[in-house]
């Protein structure tokens, strides 16, 4: 008799494939974007790009080194998930203090120091369900929240 498991081998390697930390970069769900950027009236840079994921016109990619360039404008952040996260958040916060509007995609890890210390300044809106990210087949093993930074009235920023 085998030891039963709680997910088969072969599921395991086809969640692996979609839901793998070899990269961290989750393409943020084109219907969501289009949304976020419909109520805060559009958006004018993503710091943290690939060529083929950008979001908007004004885009930097890794080698452009979003987290050392000034973020202005309606500023939409969709950040690696990986262990650099916690310094977009922050980043996102302190750009917020220089006068951005700051709109984070993020996932809902409420237990980490980076959420506790920084998300939890902005403005946060939990997502229901979960979300497919790109192309996935399959929704993310993780909820959602979408955090803001930064004033916003009536189609722009104070």
């Amino acid at each position: 008799m085998t030891k039963p498991t709680l997910v088969s081998e072969r599921a395991a390697k086809r969640l692996s494939v979609h839901f793998s930390s070899a990269t961290p970069e989750w393409e943020t769900p084109q219907f969501l974007f289009e949304e976020l950027s419909w109520i805060f009236g559009g958006f004018t840079l993503d710091p943290c790009a690939t060529p083929d994921n950008a979001k908007c016109i004004n885009f930097f990619t890794r080698e452009d080194d979003g987290l050392a360039q000034r973020w202005e404008g309606k500023v939409f952040v969709n950040p690696p998930y990986g262990r650099t996260i916690g310094l977009w958040v922050k980043k996102s916060f302190d750009e917020s203090l220089r006068g951005a509007l700051v709109v984070c995609l993020l996932p809902a890890r409420t237990d980490t120091r980076w959420w506790q210390d920084y998300a939890m300044r902005g403005h946060v809106h939990f997502l229901r369900g979960r979300l497919r990210f790109g192309d996935a087949k399959h929704a993310a093993p993780f909820p959602s929240a979408i955090v803001t930074f930064g004033r916003f009235f009536s189609g722009g920023h104070a």
